[in-house]
C-alpha cells in the first residue's frame, strides 16, 4: 500500500507573536519549529497501517529549503521517505492554494490512503484535507478517533458535536486525524541513525495564486487589569454601570 502522511512545520509553543513591519503578517524570524500536533498523529497512524497490512509511507510537506529537521523525525518514527515542496512563501498560502499542491503531488505519488491532522496547530482552519479529497475526488473522512483498515478500505469512528459516528469508505481516501487516535512513538536512537539514510527529496512546489490575501493583521487589545470590589452590592453596581452585562 502507497501511504502519504502529510504533515506541516508550524511555530513551537513558546512562540509570541510579533507582528511583521508591513502589518500583513507575523514576523517569523525568530522562531522555532515543529510538526503539528495532529500531523504527528497522522504519521503514527500511517506508519502503524503500514506495519499491519504492509507497503511504504512518504512524508509530504510544503515548506521552505533546507526546514527538513522536523521531516526527519518523521522519518526517525519509521517514515520511508519524503517530499518537501519548497515554497519560500509557504507561511502565506491560503487552504485552496495549498490543497492544490498537496493534490497535484499525491496523484503524482501515487498514493492509496493519506493521513493528515484535522487542523494545522497554527491557523487552526481543518479546510486542507477536505479540499484535497475534493481536488481528487476520493473519499474524505475527518476528525477520525478510531480506525481499522484493509487493503481496500476501512472503517472509522468519528468525533463530531452529535456524537460519535460510524462510517465505512473505499480506498483511495484522505483520512483526518484527531487526538485519540493513537499515541504518537519516540524516535529512538536506531531511529535517528537510519532516517538520515532514507532519501528525502526537495522539489519546486507548484505555481498555485492565493485565492484570498491577508489585508491586515492585529494582536487584541491588552485584557484591562482588574480590581477589588467590596461587597455584593459594589460588584452588581459595577456589573452594570461599568461592565454593562446586567
Amino acid at each position: 500500500m502507497n501511504i502519504v502522511a502529510c504533515v506541516k512545520r508550524v511555530p513551537n509553543t513558546e512562540a509570541e507573536a510579533k507582528l511583521a513591519s508591513d502589518g500583513q503578517g507575523l514576523d517569523s524570524s525568530s522562531y522555532q519549529y515543529m510538526v503539528s500536533f495532529y500531523d504527528e498523529i497522522a504519521v503514527e497512524q500511517a506508519v502503524q497501517t503500514k506495519e499491519a497490512l504492509g507497503g511504504e509511507v512518504t512524508v509530504l510537506s510544503l515548506g521552505s529549503k533546507g526546514g527538513t529537521k522536523e521531516i526527519r523525525e518523521c522519518m526517525a518514527k519509521g517514515a520511508d521517505k519524503a517530499v518537501v515542496m519548497v515554497d519560500e512563501n509557504w507561511q502565506d498560502r491560503d487552504c485552496r492554494a495549498t490543497a492544490k499542491i498537496l493534490s497535484a503531488k499525491i496523484s503524482e505519488q501515487g498514493a492509496d490512503l493519506v493521513y493528515m491532522g484535522k487542523v494545522a496547530t497554527d491557523r487552526d482552519n481543518g479546510a486542507v484535507g477536505p479540499m484535497v479529497a475534493t481536488y481528487l475526488g476520493w473519499a474524505c473522512v475527518t476528525d477520525v478517533i478510531e480506525l481499522e483498515m484493509t487493503a481496500t478500505g476501512g472503517t472509522a469512528k468519528r468525533e463530531t458535536e452529535a456524537g460519535i459516528e460510524t462510517v465505512e469508505f473505499d480506498l483511495p481516501a484522505i483520512v483526518t486525524c484527531n487526538k485519540g487516535l493513537n499515541e504518537p512513538r519516540y524516535a529512538g536512537l536506531k531511529g535517528i541513525m537510519a532516517a538520515k539514510k532514507k532519501p528525502l527529496e526537495e522539489v519546486d512546489a507548484q505555481g498555485v495564486d492565493n485565492q484570498a490575501q491577508v489585508v491586515k493583521v492585529s494582536l487584541p487589545e491588552a485584557r484591562k487589569e482588574g480590581r477589588m470590589v467590596d461587597g455584593v452590592d459594589a460588584l452588581i453596581e459595577a456589573l452594570q454601570n461599568e461592565a454593562n452585562v446586567l
